[in-house]
């Protein structure tokens, strides 16, 4: 639910956000972080990063338990508000500056951020654009993380728990980051949860 569809869908992901949070809100706050950017970047020297799609914010705020400087962007308001509260009780709210952004059309500042990461985001329109957008964020010798979990298995043609989203793959990402990228992972990696892959890119801007 960290994500960006169109803004005519945005009202609906809101209310998926408010009902979570109210029914399950301890749960959800609760769950860590990403295993796929925490395996990544668990040891990688800190810096300036983009957490786009962030939803509640557990990525966010592990990055900046690390020592990073987050910028947080998702278009739910509610998931906004939970994840700003919660990055002030663990007294992080100085590292993560919290922002409502719609990622269908939301640009970062330019070659500004060590680290861009995207994960699991629903694109409304082209997924190679919005990779596009999202890496100009990147700074000389940063890194572009994504992770999109595709409609169909690709080993089975069989429809998975995502069907029916445009999520990032890797052809995508391959299309998108053409010059200046040294492509350092661009592989799909079976789940375990859920039947299907995760698509999986590390891509570092020379």
């Amino acid at each position: 639910m960290a994500a960006s569809e169109s803004f005519s869908d945005r009202d609906s992901w809101e209310r998926r956000w408010e009902q979570a949070l109210a029914q399950h809100g301890d749960a959800i706050v609760s769950k860590p972080p990403n295993p796929l950017l925490v395996g990544e970047f668990s040891d990688v020297e800190p810096g300036r990063a983009l957490d786009a799609g962030c939803g509640h914010g557990a990525e966010s705020i592990w990055l900046a338990g690390l020592g990073w400087r987050v910028t947080a962007v998702d278009f739910s308001v509610a998931a906004l508000e939970r994840g700003r509260a919660t990055g002030t009780a663990l007294d992080l709210g100085e590292q993560i500056e919290w922002l409502e952004g719609d990622l269908g059309v939301w640009t970062p500042e330019p070659a500004a951020y060590d680290l861009v990461s995207c994960l699991y985001v629903h694109v409304a329109g082209s997924a190679v654009e919005m990779v596009q957008r999202l890496a100009s964020g990147v700074a000389p010798g940063g890194t572009l993380f994504l992770v999109g979990y595709p409609a169909t298995d690709p080993e089975t043609g069989e429809p998975t728990m995502a069907a029916g989203q445009n999520q990032v793959t890797v052809p995508d990402a391959l299309a998108a980051l053409t010059d200046g990228w040294e492509i350092e992972i661009a592989e799909n990696r079976p789940r375990e949860v859920g039947g299907g892959v995760d698509a999986v890119v590390r891509a570092r801007r020379w």
